[in-house]
């Protein structure tokens, strides 16, 4: 795949299910096991009640839904929007009324011959778009899935996600892997998507600069999403010292504690594209003084608070050009390639591990982000054979 093909859009899924007949325009990966016993009338899940009340039940295992697919979830990675739900018991008007279970990164196994009507044969890995769009909205049917109203999103209010052994999802969905995927590696998928939408939108003419404010996860994965997109060079700011340097590990090509460094590294002038990837409500603001005058900035995060600070004088006088990301379109298929042909580097990224009992202190891992700790992963069906125990109870332990 050239870079040319790499950025430019992408056919709708429905088309490409057409051209080949499985999802995600790979084969089948299956993985070779034993049969499996009858499932037992439990399963383990996870509920957030409301702020910080977060629940490991045992509930009943469920139904196979006629037109989906049931899935053996493997693995799923905490997002920094399911901190907004954890701290905060919401993210703007979208409040947890009822217990929900959280996960919209995940990555699943094919089960019961579910699969097969759809190209996917037992066993085989997938990534799951938590997404489901209507399909039948304006927004839909302009190309722009990711801003449907009447969206179905796993693991948000009202719509449980992958947090449980067990789920059911519709197939247009569902991404097989190539074979070598882990199940934390194609879990981070879903917020890769989010980083090659958010340069989908930048519009990113080659060989101009940037800067990514934010080092988390969706900083350090558009940082290098920015490269292949031909940036001449991507500048960071964090002000964690360890996330400093776990961006010029993945490939920064500077790391700054503040933006006034960038200021006076360009004599003033700026920069020409600022992607803000941090929880900040000051960060929008920021971005409009570090970009250059006619500059565009994409804004990734989600604030603290649900409210953003940005000077109106400031911003006009420059002329700036403001995109707001929201979720992504149908670009799995180009981050699967991105990890596949070894572009991006993602699976560092998930730095802690965690079995289901260890769930809740994933989340309060998460939220308290101690240096060191990037992304949780959890595994509701047992140990990832690329993690070893560390001797605590329900945590596996860190990725060194």
């Amino acid at each position: 795949m050239t870079k040319d093909q790499l950025s430019q859009d992408q056919l709708s899924h429905e088309q490409a299910v057409q051209q080949n007949p499985l999802p995600g325009h790979l084969q089948a990966q299956p993985v070779q096991a034993a049969p499996r016993p009858p499932l037992q009338p439990s399963m383990s899940t996870v509920r957030l009640h409301g702020a910080h009340d977060l629940r490991l039940h045992h509930e009943a295992v469920p139904a196979h839904v006629p037109g989906e697919v049931f899935l053996k979830v493997q693995a799923v990675s905490v997002c920094g929007s399911d901190m907004h739900y954890y701290h905060e018991g919401g993210i703007g008007p979208a409040v947890i009324r009822r217990p929900m279970t959280p996960g919209h990164e995940f990555a699943a196994t094919v089960m019961d011959g579910s699969g097969l009507p759809y190209g996917f044969v037992d066993g085989t890995l997938v990534a799951v778009d938590p997404a489901q769009h209507c399909g039948q909205c304006e927004q839909c049917h302009a190309g722009y899935p990711n801003l449907c109203p009447n969206v179905h999103f796993l693991g948000s209010p009202g719509v449980d996600g992958g947090l449980a052994q067990y789920i059911s999802v519709r197939p247009s969905s569902l991404y097989a892997v190539p074979a070598g995927f882990s199940p934390a590696l194609t879990a981070l998928l879903e917020p890769l998507g989010v980083a090659v939408h958010a340069l989908d939108i930048t519009k990113l003419r080659p060989m101009s600069g940037v800067v990514v404010l934010g080092a988390g996860p969706i900083g350090l994965m558009t940082m290098q999403v920015a490269h292949v997109c031909g940036a001449a060079h991507v500048r960071v700011v964090e002000p964690r010292a360890a996330r400093r340097a776990q961006a010029l590990a993945l490939g920064a090509d500077s790391v700054h504690e503040d933006i006034s460094e960038i200021l006076e590294l360009t004599g003033g002038r700026g920069e020409d594209y600022v992607l803000e990837a941090t929880t900040s409500p000051d960060a929008p603001e920021q971005a409009a003084q570090v970009a250059r005058i006619g500059g565009r900035i994409t804004l990734v995060g989600i604030p603290d608070g649900d409210h953003f600070q940005m000077s109106a004088a400031n911003a006009r006088r420059k002329a700036l050009i403001i995109k707001l990301s929201r979720r992504m379109g149908h670009v799995y298929p180009r981050a699967i390639e991105l990890v596949r042909s070894g572009r991006v580097n993602i699976e560092s990224i998930a730095t802690h591990h965690y079995d289901m009992n260890g769930a809740v202190q994933a989340f309060k891992d998460a939220y308290d982000a101690p240096d060191g700790f990037l992304k949780a992963v959890i595994y509701p069906n047992g140990q990832s054979e690329n993690t070893q125990p560390n001797g605590i109870p329900g945590v596996l332990g860190p990725t060194m």
